[in-house]
């Protein structure tokens, strides 16, 4: 199989399970709360899928130097299936902590899941290192497409209540299924990859020689991540529901329009990073969209809640395949697996407690301090990241 092949495969799959994020992550908080459940354990179970989501991408990290990349894609996409069922079936808080925390539901617009070290590492030997960036793109362009699709697709629920005379209710535990049998295509496309995929990796290693500069990079990283739980999908969506009384279709159409033009945004990072930098790029698209999330708390109406939303999509992901390509890019291929895992764990990890907070948060005050909150730590996150690797730079721009 041709290097194009095995890049279109691994964006397919992404695309696949992009559509089951994107449904999930904005039916969540309303499945949830129609079980009867408060604001504050939607956080925790939130914080329990990031936090699950964590400990097995810290299993990759340890064990994907052992193990064959496509057949750990494939048991994962079991586990995936495994969730989905689950999801549907069980109805009491406890149970679906456990199933969070084991499973591998996203509750936020962004990949974080077992999946992505192994991907990436993939990706990034699967062609040269020039257009490195721009695989990356498009690996997150069709991602954020997808998750967009899925968003939208829930304004399908009205309708289908209508054709079916099921309960909204049985609607959602029919997409948590649905979510489950998806797993079945990403598994299919797996499979089509070709059994020695690794061979075009060099041998795959623990982190060596760029340990401290990884641990760096993650520790920046977390805090970004910690910040952006704060306002995960399913809390946003919360919150736009409960501030300004959306109806589910509405709040579908608008995650599915804000999604596509953060897809779009994306294939304009491996230009930018061309003539700027890939720390440039990762700063000074960011720090704009998360002065935007700032202002939201403050939005009078949902018009201009919607304006600042838009605005916050066109940016705030450019930084996502800048980042990808620059951990990849300044570590030795060797580390590649192992760093994609160490940078992406304590972001997991980061993002994994600060859902609960925000549920507490938004459980006892009106006013949207969790935005406020998220939105600086992000800004802070930008001003450290050009401050310490400024000067780190990939050999492609030396």
């Amino acid at each position: 199989m041709t290097a194009m092949g095995t890049t279109a495969k691994l964006i397919g799959a992404r695309g696949v399970r992009g559509f089951g994020d994107g449904l999930c992550s904005l039916l969540l908080p309303v499945y949830l709360t129609a079980l009867g459940m408060s604001a504050l354990q939607v956080g925790l179970i939130t914080t329990a899928m990031l936090l699950g989501s964590a400990m097995l991408t810290l299993g990759v990290g340890l064990l994907a130097h052992r193990h064959p990349s496509r057949g750990l894609l494939i048991a994962f996409c079991g586990l995936m299936a495994a969730t989905g069922v689950a999801f549907s079936h069980f109805h009491a808080f406890w149970p679906l902590m456990a199933v969070g925390f084991l499973g591998t539901l996203n509750p936020s617009n962004g990949d974080v899941s077992p999946f992505l070290p192994m991907e990436q590492s993939l990706l990034s030997h699967a062609g040269p290192a020039a257009g490195r960036t721009r695989r990356f793109a498009h690996y997150s362009l069709i991602g954020a497409l997808m998750g967009a699709l899925g968003a939208l697709s829930v304004g399908l629920m009205g309708p289908l209540k209508v054709l079916t005379g099921l309960s909204p209710l049985r609607l959602m535990e029919a997409a948590f299924l649905l979510y489950g049998a998806l797993s079945a295509i990403s598994a299919l496309l797996y499979r089509g990859l070709p059994r020695g995929v690794e061979a075009a990796e060099p041998a795959r290693a623990p982190l060596g020689p760029s340990r401290r500069h990884v641990y760096g990079l993650a520790a920046l990283f977390s805090l970004d991540s910690f910040g952006s739980g704060f306002f995960v999908t399913s809390l946003l969506a919360l919150w736009l529901l409960h501030r300004f009384g959306l109806s589910l279709p509405m709040a579908g159409a608008f995650f599915f329009w804000t999604g596509v033009l953060t897809a779009a945004s994306q294939l304009a990072a491996a230009p930018l990073a061309r003539r700027f930098g890939l720390i440039n790029t990762m700063v000074f698209t960011h720090i704009p969209a998360n002065l935007c999330m700032v202002a939201l708390a403050f939005a009078p109406n949902i018009a201009v809640a919607f304006a600042l939303l838009v605005v916050r999509s066109l940016l705030s992901n450019m930084d996502v395949p800048a980042r990808q390509s620059y951990v990849m890019a300044t570590v030795t291929p060797a580390e590649r697996a192992a760093a994609a895992a160490a940078t992406n764990v304590p972001r997991s990890l980061a993002s994994a407690f600060s859902p609960a907070l925000a549920g507490l948060i938004f459980s006892v005050s009106a006013f949207a301090w969790p935005l406020v909150i998220g939105g600086g730590l992000k800004v802070a996150y930008d001003l450290l990241l050009l401050w310490r690797f400024q000067k780190v730079v990939p050999p492609e721009e030396a």
